[in-house]
């Protein structure tokens, strides 16, 4: 379960981040933040899934 969170949290730093060193807007700070966290939190699921069964199949 830490996988998706962490990746929600790192993506939405990572998205914010950028938006702001281009010199965004706040909303567009916010926009990149959801999309980086959604990018990520994605990411994470999988490398969940892919970890239980890994885990489940050994």
């Amino acid at each position: 379960m830490i996988y998706p969170l962490s990746g929600l949290v790192i993506g939405a730093l990572l998205g914010a981040f950028r938006a702001k060193r281009r010199g965004g807007t706040a909303k567009d700070i916010a926009q990149w933040a959801a999309v980086f966290a959604i990018l990520f939190g994605l990411i994470g699921l999988f490398v969940l899934i892919f970890v239980q069964r890994s885990i489940v199949q050994g």
